[in-house]
């Protein structure tokens, strides 16, 4: 695939995403929900990944880890199918990215990381909060089993 190609895929993928977040957050359901500001979040951490995925600072392994988690993301069978769920479940997924993204700082720069970021809050502690409410937020079973699927990688 082609860099070109590669960046058309992913810009659609960003923008239907982003669009189909945004008019579930102005639905009743959106408004109120608990964890509204963190699926939000759930664009800007799949740029994020595309990013450092083609990061020549990003070692070998710490690129074999995002590419799974980018399979994860798009694909339409995981732990919290959005097709089932809706927007609420890209929870798993904006969870296990934070996971990922900190096994990623813990063993590399952590400029690496923010260089990419394109949300608006710090994303050292977009991850730290992330990380900890994702058992609040996917439930204690799925948070194990995501964390056992990373691991596994």
């Amino acid at each position: 695939m082609t860099k070109q190609l590669t960046d058309q895929v992913h810009k659609d993928f960003y923008q239907q995403l982003r669009d189909r977040i945004m008019e579930w957050l102005q639905s009743d359901d959106g408004k109120n929900h608990k964890f509204a500001q963190y699926i939000l979040l759930v664009p800007d951490m799949f740029h994020l990944l595309c990013k450092l995925i083609i990061d020549p600072e990003v070692s070998a392994a710490d690129k074999a880890k995002l590419a799974g988690v980018i399979v994860y993301f798009i694909s339409p069978v995981d732990l919290m199918p959005e097709a089932i769920a809706g927007p609420i479940g890209y929870l798993d997924d904006l969870a296990l990215t934070a996971y990922a993204l900190n096994s990623i700082i813990n063993n590399a720069d952590p400029q690496i990381v923010r260089k990419h970021w394109a949300g608006q809050d710090d994303i050292m502690e977009v991850i730290k909060n992330v990380l900890a409410t994702a058992d609040e937020m996917v439930g204690t079973g799925v948070w194990s089993n995501l964390k056992a699927l990373f691991a596994k990688n």
